[in-house]
């Protein structure tokens, strides 16, 4: 398959939605937090919009992200800038698959400990968590780095269609 030159603008799109529900995911993570120690303590939980919310929100990550897989399958990614580093290139790629690695198993760890009550997918969802929050902090450095930097206009790709 012949390497597209930028990303569609549904890529482009679900990029930023799934930024955008991530987000709301870490500041609205606190009554889920609450309701889980709750009933881990033997507490009643009674419904919360906002349980629902993150359930929902995090089933949704996931499936917005099985769907940017699909379209980087069928459409590819734009190769990295010519001029790159391989030691950069190599850690672009270790961190973008590491991204859709955490959106997939990030809500099925969710949805385990919630579902089924189990404390180790907990654990492995907060985990999880801290670990997502530092690739994502990497990466607005490696964006920023690369605009300011390098000048290579990395960003410009997540902004317009190819």
């Amino acid at each position: 398959m012949a390497r597209p030159t930028g990303y569609t603008r549904t890529q482009i799109v679900l990029h930023w939605a799934v930024v955008g529900l991530i987000a709301l995911q870490y500041l609205l993570h606190e009554p889920i937090a609450e309701a889980w120690d709750a009933w881990r303590g033997g507490a009643e939980i009674a419904f919360d919009p906002l349980v629902a919310q993150h359930v929902v929100g995090g089933l949704l990550v996931a499936a917005l992200a099985a769907w940017r897989l699909v379209l980087r399958f069928r459409h590819g990614a734009p190769p990295p800038p010519e001029a790159e580093h391989a030691a950069l290139r190599a850690a672009s790629h270790a961190a973008h698959w590491s991204f859709y690695a955490f959106m997939l198993l990030m809500p099925l760890s969710g949805a385990v400990a919630w579902f089924a009550g189990a404390q180790e997918a907990a654990e492995a969802h907060n985990v999880m968590k801290i670990a997502l929050l530092a690739l994502t902090g990497l990466h607005v450095a490696a964006v920023i780095f690369h605009q300011v930097v390098l000048k290579s206009g990395v960003l410009s790709r997540m902004r317009r269609p190819a």
